[in-house]
């Protein structure tokens, strides 16, 4: 059966996976949401013999429900391939008694190739199965590890132009240097002065802009996303804890059936969030961990079930976490309010217009997975 996604803001927007992978944002601003979690119905002991394309095959297939099975492998195989200095891509190591998966063996040392590698070719499909004729063009906001990813991901895909955005004192240098020196003759990178959630703000406004988008059209163009936002991004994200827990089966680490609890570290919440999505599929997962640096905004929102932007930025030696606007987090709201877009709307509104909204008991208790 066929999955169809709609906005966080407007559940009457009902689209496909691949109308929503090429639309990045929806025109109302809200993020796009699968209408279920599918429920993941391969043994996991099945899983622990497959390998990571297998897995990601597996995973992305329930939710990308109008791609081809010929579709889906061809960007699966063209994404997880030799860039990747070792064959398993995601490696699961034991250090200390908790278990690392390593999400850095891509070609930018950043856990964002897991997802980047596979968007353009997601993207390009998506725009096949739709007969669209104009160039895409991404738009892509970065606080240090997404814009490198992105734009080797992106480099000189055919059909495709990247633009990213980031704040020219809030990223290392190193990450700098790596956008700066990107080859491709389709990519674009824009120092601005301000922090990562001026540039997200600034990218969202672009997207929203209605008159622009009819300009662009006008010459052959339209915009998408790289960032986490794109549902296309957040899918290939939900693969490497489906494939941790079946390799700690495989290992004999672990029963089946026996709980484990993820920890992660957070800025824009897309990561943690594919944790509770492969949770929601039915992986063994108890607590999610939402780990912060001093740009504490998650952890205070968990301990208190009070979001507040309104506090001074704090640049730290972890700028990808420097965020006080966390993007993905507008999903976890949806979800907590049983689906209701409207209230998840009045939230949003509150946040743009006040820097700050409050969620109910009962959206706490939907949420009592996390732990800040």
């Amino acid at each position: 059966m066929e999955l169809m996604y709609s906005s966080t803001r407007n559940d009457k927007v009902k689209l496909t996976a691949s109308q929503a992978i090429l639309k990045g944002l929806a025109d109302d601003g809200g993020l796009f949401v699968p209408e279920r979690i599918p429920a993941l119905d391969v043994p996991m002991d099945t899983l622990a013999d497959m390998s990571y394309q297998e897995t990601a095959y597996e995973v992305m297939s329930r939710f990308f429900t109008d791609f081809t099975e010929d579709e889906l492998k061809d960007c699966i195989k063209k994404a997880y391939d030799s860039k990747f200095d070792t064959p398993e891509i995601a490696p699961l190591v034991d250090a200390d008694g908790a278990y690392y998966l390593e999400l850095f063996h891509g070609p930018t040392i950043a856990f964002k190739d897991m997802a980047l590698s596979i968007l353009p070719h997601l993207l390009i499909t998506s725009a096949r199965k739709n007969q669209v004729k104009n160039d895409i063009v991404i738009l892509t906001a970065t606080s240090g590890d997404t814009g490198k990813a992105a734009l080797a991901g992106f480099a000189d895909v055919e059909g495709t132009k990247i633009v990213v955005f980031y704040p020219k004192n809030g990223v290392s240098r190193v990450q700098e240097l790596q956008m700066l020196t990107q080859k491709g003759a389709n990519t674009s990178v824009v120092g601005i002065s301000g922090n990562f959630d001026d540039a997200q703000s600034g990218v969202k406004k672009i997207f929203g802009d209605k008159e622009f988008a009819k300009e662009l059209a006008g010459r052959g163009y339209q915009l998408s996303s790289a960032n986490s936002i794109n549902i296309g991004r957040l899918v290939p994200q939900v693969v490497y804890y489906v494939y941790a827990y079946a390799k700690l089966l495989e290992n004999g680490e672990i029963e089946n059936g026996e709980k484990i609890n993820v920890t992660v570290p957070t800025g824009n919440f897309g990561n943690i969030l594919a944790a509770y999505f492969a949770k929601q599929m039915g992986v063994p997962i108890d607590k999610l961990i939402c780990a912060s640096n001093d740009n504490k905004v998650l952890y205070d929102f968990f301990k208190t079930g009070v979001y507040d932007k309104n506090r001074p930025f704090i640049l730290t030696s972890s700028p990808s976490m420097d965020i006080l606007i966390s993007s993905n987090l507008e999903r976890l709201i949806y979800l907590s309010t049983g689906c209701d877009a409207e209230e998840t709307k009045k939230r949003m509104e509150e946040l743009s217009k006040d820097g700050k909204y409050s969620v109910t008991g009962e959206m706490r208790a939907r949420m009592a997975d996390f732990v800040g």
